[in-house]
């Protein structure tokens, strides 16, 4: 089979350092083994990179990331590691077994669509002054309802003995939520599990703290 010369391109993603978005596909990257490029997207700069014209040809959302893939642009998270799954070898991010992968799924989208969207950077500049107390409180409010999910599902990692999309939207989350200092020792299951995969180096060389873009005083 041949493949064309998109195919044969490293992927280029769009993203910045500290978006959980972003640091999912890098996680999925990192775990495939797929080397890509990285253009930085400043969310803060210059009112927000996001935001220009250029990049909203990228991405309609103006939202991080965009991804450029095989001849085609992809913007939401989620859809990147599934095209990735589907379209590379590696590690398997998504079960065999239907309905452990229905499970990755919904701690996925639990993740992706019921906490992070209501604390993000847009969400939380329209907030304005009580911004901390409105992220803890959905963070707090997503993780009361995660745990005992995990507590069913879970062994080594959230789903089971193999990482998962659900593992690469947990860890994250947790990141978000020690930064809006939400108490996670509140979280037994979340914690641990995010404990572990953190010794993972595909976690350890996504991290928001070593990325091309990350700010010099954070840098580690």
């Amino acid at each position: 089979m041949r493949l064309s010369l998109a195919c044969l391109k490293k992927p280029i993603l769009h993203g910045y350092f500290r978006s959980s978005c972003s640091w999912r596909v890098r996680i999925a990257f990192a775990l495939k083994g797929i080397e890509f490029d990285q253009v930085p997207v400043n969310l803060i700069k210059d009112g927000g990179q996001q935001l220009t014209d250029q990049y909203k040809v990228l991405n309609p959302m103006q939202q991080v990331p965009a991804v450029q893939i095989d001849g085609i642009t992809l913007s939401q998270s989620l859809a990147v590691i599934q095209y990735i799954e589907e379209t590379r070898p590696g590690p398997r991010l998504l079960p065999a077994d239907p309905k452990k992968r229905a499970q990755v799924r919904m701690i996925s989208d639990l993740i992706a669509s019921g906490i992070q969207p209501v604390q993000n950077l847009y969400v939380l500049q329209k907030i304005g002054a009580e911004k901390l107390q409105w992220a803890q409180h959905f963070i707090q409010r997503g993780f009361e309802a995660l745990e005992p999910i995990l507590k069913e599902t879970a062994s080594k990692y959230c789903v089971g003995d193999e990482i998962s999309m659900a593992d690469i939207c947990l860890v994250p989350q947790v990141y978000n939520a020690e930064r809006f200092k939400v108490d996670v020792d509140q979280f037994p299951t979340i914690k641990r599990l995010n404990q572990t995969l953190m010794k993972v180096d595909a976690f350890k060389v996504s991290h928001p703290s070593c990325q091309p873009d990350t700010p010099a005083d954070i840098c580690t």
